[in-house]
């Protein structure tokens, strides 16, 4: 009667050790998965990485594109005028043209 009680509590013992096999399994492939796929995993990483380049060119197109306007808005302004922008610009908004001068449409 001992022996059977022996063999009973090495099955016993046995099948913990699978069930404790497989939890581990799980747990590492579920890490593993998040690792790869998840909020902070490698393939959000790259997405974020490119993001942050497109972000990077958006912003120096926009700077660019500020000192552009702050360049114009300095030469029309009170400090300094610049007389060749006032007339261009004149010609732009108002559609005017000197005397001397032909449209060809």
């Amino acid at each position: 009667m001992a022996v059977a009680h022996i063999h009973r509590g090495g099955a016993n013992r046995g099948l913990g050790g699978v069930i404790y096999l497989g939890v581990a399994c799980l747990a590492g492939a579920y890490f593993t998965f998040a690792a790869v796929q998840g909020d902070y995993g490698m393939f959000a990483r790259v997405a974020i990485k490119a993001e942050a380049e497109t972000l990077a060119t958006e912003r120096d197109r926009l700077a660019a594109e500020l000192a552009k306007m702050q360049n114009l808005t300095h030469r029309l302004s009170d400090e300094y005028l610049d007389l060749d922008l006032l007339d261009q610009q004149t010609r732009d908004v108002l559609g005017y043209m000197r005397s001397d001068e032909i449209a060809i449409r």
